[in-house]
């Protein structure tokens, strides 16, 4: 079996096209607080399922007081770190990255499109990406969020494929699926 690759989170910090250094530091505190309030060290090895299969290490900054005291808020915190590890497998494990953050209502959560080598955007809004994050759930409860997010995405559906990223930070696994 191959040696997982790593995933460290922090690099969240120098920003995609459509995340901000300082909006992907943050998410990066996201992630720390999730993994660390479920007892991962660092190295973690997380399981990607879905349409596809593979294992990275997970590496994130310490958690102090005050970045408890700031991502108090369970829920909130979940999801924005499931957008942290879901952008760093997206740009890992495709040809795609971060372009824009989708408007409310459409269905999903962001464009996906292609970078070139000059930093420019050629074609944007290639591919939807919507992403759910979970504490702890079993196995039961991913698939069901994984058929919520795929029927989330209907009302949008036509000449853009979509990608569908669970992260549940109890074991960590992260479930992919392209519609």
């Amino acid at each position: 079996m191959d040696k997982p690759q790593e995933l460290v989170l922090t690099k969240l910090g120098e920003g995609l096209p459509a995340i901000t250094p300082s909006f992907g530091a943050a998410l990066a505190e996201a992630c720390a607080v999730c993994l660390e309030d479920r007892g991962h060290l660092q190295g973690v090895e997380l399981t990607v399922n879905g349409d596809f299969t593979t294992t990275f290490r997970l590496y994130w900054q310490a958690v102090t007081q005050q970045m408890l005291r700031c991502w108090n808020d369970e829920e909130f915190t979940t999801e924005q770190a499931a957008y942290g590890i879901a952008f760093m497998l997206i740009r890992q494990l495709t040809e795609f990255t971060v372009i824009e953050r989708s408007r409310k209502g459409t269905g999903f959560d962001y464009w996906l499109g292609s970078e070139n080598e000059a930093g420019k955007l050629p074609f944007q809004n290639q591919v939807r990406l919507e992403v759910s994050g979970i504490r702890k759930a079993d196995d039961n409860r991913i698939r069901a969020r994984v058929k919520q997010k795929i029927e989330q995405t209907n009302p949008s559906d036509g000449e853009f494929p979509a990608y569908v990223i669970i992260v549940e930070f109890s074991r960590p696994i992260s479930f992919i699926v392209e519609k």
